[in-house]
């Protein structure tokens, strides 16, 4: 048997990986510390890794959703609440929206032909490429003197539907392309409808990508600013506008705000570990055992 030899990894390399791992850990265990403790604690100049957690500042955050109610809280503040609701409203409406006209769009463009097919195919992944602070002003003017759906949620999906919607075509006619056309052929000539090829053949294979598209497209939808503290109003404020306008010169309650920043973290990976799933069964959905 022959003898394996490894070399030795340099010690630079692993002081290399420690240290970018304390830079993309080190900043989410700061703030998950900051959000258990009190304002007192966070202030002080003794402040240090020995404290009593505490659980007020997600209980202010959440007031509106507590079933119980909290010693601390003389006056509910519904604005976290409010735009937690509005921030997976938007997401998850723009995220659907995106995938069903994308998903058609995608599979017109891979399957029928028709003149400047190729043009409108690199036009739409060119507009892509456009920053949103280009977007910013004109958006703004249409949205608020032509259409008058500035503040409202419907202004907001419409503007994230049309910004993810060029990548979301791109990705899925790389997908598109891999569905074999017999297989279509093949159920047209069992008497099935165009229709019925697109959602019973295609689409179930297609599930991989259409997972991608919808991991991508929600957390853009939920982690944008930019385009939300522009077009939003009080009503239809969005979480990263909400934690943004609770800083102030005159009060910043940082337990509240790192406590809010943790809770923006998790629906994210929540809507990614169930998604990714789809992407893995759509891997192996087609395995043939030996």
């Amino acid at each position: 048997m022959a003898d394996k030899s490894y070399d030795k990894q340099n010690p630079a390399y692993y002081a290399l990986l420690v240290a970018l791992v304390v830079m993309a850990v080190g900043p989410i265990a700061m703030m998950l510390m900051t959000s258990l403790k009190l304002n007192v604690d966070i202030m002080s100049d003794t402040s240090s890794l020995l404290f009593m957690p505490t659980l007020r500042n997600y209980e202010t955050a959440l007031c509106d959703f507590l079933w119980y109610e909290a010693p601390h809280i003389d006056y509910c503040d519904k604005t976290f609440g409010r735009a937690l609701i509005n921030s997976l409203t938007i997401s998850l409406i723009s995220t659907v929206l995106t995938l069903v006209i994308g998903c058609m769009a995608a599979y017109a463009l891979v399957r029928f032909r028709f003149m400047g097919r190729d043009t409108v195919s690199l036009s739409t992944l060119a507009m892509r490429m456009v920053p949103p602070a280009v977007l910013l002003v004109p958006v703004f003017g249409i949205w608020t003197f032509q259409f008058q759906i500035d503040g409202t949620r419907a202004g907001i999906i419409l503007v994230y539907v049309a910004m993810n919607l060029p990548f979301v075509i791109w990705i899925l006619q790389s997908f598109i392309v891999q569905v074999p056309i017999q297989l279509e052929e093949a159920a047209r000539m069992d008497g099935a409808g165009p229709f019925q090829v697109f959602f019973l053949v295609v689409l179930p294979l297609i599930k991989p990508g259409l997972a991608a598209a919808a991991i991508f497209t929600f957390r853009v939808a939920w982690n944008e600013f930019l385009l939300a503290n522009a077009l939003a109003d009080r009503n239809s404020r969005t979480v990263p506008v909400t934690i943004v306008n609770s800083i102030t010169e005159f009060d910043i309650d940082w337990g509240v705000i790192m406590a809010t920043g943790m809770l923006l973290a998790i629906p994210p990976i929540i809507f990614t570990f169930v998604a990714s799933r789809q992407i893995i069964t759509g891997m192996t959905a087609g395995a043939v055992k030996g």
